[in-house]
This record gives structure tokens, C-alpha cells and sequence, in this order.
């Protein structure tokens, strides 16, 4: 005899003890385990009033996750589209602002280490850069790194 399925409860509560998530994103989740009487929104106030569940979580959990890798366009479109709220995305831009320049030096870093040899080398990282999603001054200022040679010295 085959294991009973898991309530939606249980298994939004294995989801969440894995890692962080947001309503938007629980909710699909969830819905593709549910019955007709299920009341997922239900659920989703039931685990937010729990404190299970939290939109400001979530977002420094992702902000965490991708900041070492993108810049602040693509991590800011990504908040965005997990439904969140403006003041949450608001307050996440602002804390990334900061130091969205040394995110920026660090991924090329990792990604070439070494200085472009041609016109066509610079415009292939600086096009990596923003296809990462780092604003233009954060490029424009990793470039000045590079020709002012400061590859070995941090």
C-alpha cells in the first residue's frame, strides 16, 4: 500500500525548511498538489502569521544568494518578479547600491582575472558584466580598475 500523500501544510513547511520563499512562488508550488477543497491562500495568511512564511525573508535570503554574482538590475527584475511588494524591492535597491561597484570588480575577477588584449576582449567582458545585470557606472568603474592595474594588488 502506497505512503499517504502529504497535507499541503506539511509539504509547504518542508518547502520553507528547505529554503525561503515567497507567497507568489509557495502558492504555485502548492498548487500543483491541491484539491478543489483546498484554501491555499488560507494557508499561505495561516503560515505568514506563524512567521513561516516572510515577503522581507525571502528577499535578503535571494539578495544573499545572487548578489555575489549579478548586479543590481537583474537581482532587483528577479524580487520583482516573485511578486513583491514595492517597499520590499525599495529597500532591498537600497542596500545593494552600496556596493554594487566591488560586486562588479569581483565578478570579473573570477570570470577573466587577466586584462582584455584587444578592443574586442574589453567589449566581450564589459557585454558579460551587463548581461549580469551591473549598472553602467559599476562596469565603467571595473574598467578603470583594470587599466589602473589593480588585478593583483587586493
Amino acid at each position: 500500500m502506497p505512503a499517504p500523500k502529504p497535507s499541503l501544510k506539511a509539504r509547504a513547511l518542508r518547502y520553507l525548511a528547505a529554503r525561503e520563499h515567497s507567497r507568489l512562488e509557495l502558492g504555485r508550488k502548492l498548487q500543483r498538489h491541491a484539491s478543489e477543497d483546498d484554501d491555499i491562500a488560507a494557508l499561505l495568511d495561516w503560515l505568514e502569521a506563524q512567521k513561516f512564511l516572510s515577503e522581507t525573508r525571502f528577499a535578503e535570503s535571494l539578495v544573499h544568494r545572487r548578489a555575489s554574482r549579478f548586479g543590481n538590475s537583474r537581482i532587483l527584475s528577479e524580487l520583482q518578479s516573485h511578486g513583491l511588494d514595492e517597499a520590499t524591492v525599495s529597500s532591498m535597491r537600497a542596500s545593494l547600491r552600496d556596493d554594487e561597484e566591488e560586486r562588479a570588480w569581483q565578478t570579473w575577477k573570477k570570470k577573466f582575472g587577466m586584462p582584455p588584449d584587444s578592443t574586442e576582449a574589453k567589449a566581450k567582458q564589459m557585454r558579460f558584466l551587463q548581461q549580469r545585470g551591473f549598472s553602467t557606472s559599476a562596469i565603467q568603474s571595473t574598467m578603470k580598475r583594470i587599466g589602473r592595474g589593480e588585478i593583483g594588488q587586493d
